[in-house]
């Protein structure tokens, strides 16, 4: 046989990578799955959580929250890191990081380790996240095929959050701690598998990285939401303190953004927030995913404590939310095309709203269909303004500016679900504590240690026992039904508002 006979037969490693390029979407989308769940998993293991650690208010809004705090600022950083060190190398550190994190998790023994350890699983999440996208980018050379996996990894992304609550439900009745154990299997099999699937990208080691703008970003989102969160509880600095811990978070993202206008190489391309349809679809994500992800937490907190519903119940209770945002993302492909974007993310916003009214009339009794209805109108409305946030995000930047774009709305899936958590979680906390009295029979001590959560306040009425203990809870449910009532009217506000803003400032299809 000739060589040029044998031609046929040699294949070259790019042919094998394409041929293997939908079991790489595979390994690539349970990668995204581990990530997005982890922001939401902890929000049925709260009650568990807090009788097992006794964590504070502010620590606890730190253990559910630290995570997505610290994937958000990250994701820019590793994005560019992995594009001059290489993809693949930064999703097999990143294995490693998060299993490593997780196991550290699971065997926490105090709320600080558990943080400490959640931070870990943030940076391990950031590493593997902008390598999934672009990734897929370079294994599906086919336009066609392109725009089906890069669909699929929108509904992996976006249906990540809403199951969380329900694997948490599922592994919180075999330990707290499982719903981060869970992880190491799933990644010692993926491990190997990204070995020898995924294909090694070109290291452009020529390409500028400004270790600057990743310091000004991570510590201006940390600053942030530290200060927000202290001027909320107040456990570790006055209030004074915390407004200015705040404050030099806003100075700390200013400087970031004044120094990417002036970069030829930006670490984020915030020149493209200039396109009002850019700027628009951004704030659609965030604000949408803000809403699914804070009112997951509080809603899950409300099934368990003030219903008394068993994980596992709480979580099944919360399973039209997961089928209704799965069917949304389904349903969107064919809504969009027929009403626009506009009429989409506009409706699919309104709709979340709409449906967070009923529970303004809710107190410590059942709604059982009511419930499952509002779950069904807000899993679904967010989903269809999420798929049309993100048509509109990418429609509005050029081939060349792509992958900046995608960048920034991954960043806004993530600092959406940490602003969620810290803004509702931290509205929550400031209307609960005061709207607690004291109870007869239940110490000082006791009272401080219930005015700093809900679940804080299952934990001293289950010490105490008997009438005063029976006494206590009563007054902290309907002290926490009142504060659900304050942050749903915070949500309802802003969601309604968004709507209206996206019908005015995006234009007509």
């Amino acid at each position: 046989m000739t060589v040029t006979q044998a031609a046929p037969f040699i294949r070259t490693a790019d042919q094998e990578h394409r041929d293997r390029r939908w079991s790489v979407l595979v390994l690539l989308c349970v990668s995204l799955l581990l990530i997005t769940v982890d922001a939401t998993v902890l929000h049925i293991a709260v009650p568990a959580l807090t009788a097992a650690l006794e964590p504070s208010a502010v620590e606890l809004l730190w253990i559910i929250d630290t995570y997505s705090l610290v994937v958000a600022p990250l994701l820019i950083m590793f994005g560019t890191l992995g594009d001059r060190y290489g993809r693949k190398r930064l999703v097999l550190g990143g294995y490693l990081l998060f299993g490593l994190a997780s196991a550290g998790a699971a065997f926490a023994p105090t709320p600080l380790t558990l943080i400490l350890a959640r931070a870990l699983l943030g940076v391990g999440g950031a590493m593997i996240m902008p390598a999934t996208l672009s990734l897929i980018r370079q294994v599906f050379t086919d336009r066609r095929e392109r725009a089906i996996a890069l669909g699929v990894w929108s509904a992996v992304a976006a249906a990540g959050a809403a199951v969380g609550p329900l694997i948490g439900g599922v592994l919180v009745g075999i330990w707290w701690g499982a719903v981060f154990l869970i992880n190491v299997p799933i990644l010692l099999a993926l491990l190997p598998a990204a070995v020898r699937l995924l294909p090694d990208s070109p290291v452009r080691k020529d390409r500028p990285w400004d270790g600057v703008s990743a310091v000004l970003s991570v510590f201006g989102i940390l600053a942030l939401a530290f200060g927000l969160k202290e001027a909320g509880a107040g456990s570790l600095m006055p209030l004074w303190a915390s407004v200015l811990v705040f404050l030099g978070g806003l100075a700390l993202l200013g400087l970031f953004v004044r120094r990417q206008l002036r970069l030829r190489a930006p670490l984020l391309e915030v020149g493209l927030f200039r396109r009002r349809e850019f700027a628009t679809g951004v704030a659609g994500v965030l604000l949408g995913v803000f809403s699914l992800v804070g009112l997951q937490l509080m809603l899950a907190q409300y099934l368990q404590l003030v219903l008394g519903d068993s994980p596992l119940h709480a979580a099944v209770r919360m399973l039209p939310l997961v089928i209704s945002a799965i069917s949304g993302g389904l349903a969107a492909a064919h809504i969009l095309p027929r009403i626009g974007m506009r009429a989409t993310m506009s409706g699919g916003l309104g709709l979340v709203a709409l449906s967070l009214a009923p529970t303004l009339s809710w107190g410590v009794e059942a709604h059982p269909v009511t419930l499952a209805l509002c779950f069904v109108g807000i899993g679904f409305g967010v989903q269809v303004a999420l798929l049309a946030a993100s048509d509109t995000i990418m429609s509005s930047a050029s081939e060349s500016q792509a992958g900046g774009a995608a960048a920034i709305e991954e960043t806004a899936y993530e600092l959406g679900a940490g602003l969620g958590v810290a803004v509702l979680g931290t509205i929550t906390t400031i209307v609960y504590a005061p709207g607690l009295p004291s109870v007869p029979g239940v110490s000082a001590s006791g009272m401080d240690q219930a005015r700093q959560s809900l679940a804080g306040a299952a934990h001293v009425a289950h010490e105490i026992g008997g009438s005063a203990g029976g006494a206590l809870m009563d007054a902290a449910r309907w002290a926490f039904v009142n504060a659900l009532h304050t942050t749903v009217v915070v949500s309802v506000v802003l969601l309604s508002l968004t709507a209206v803003a996206v019908a005015m400032l995006l234009s007509r299809d």
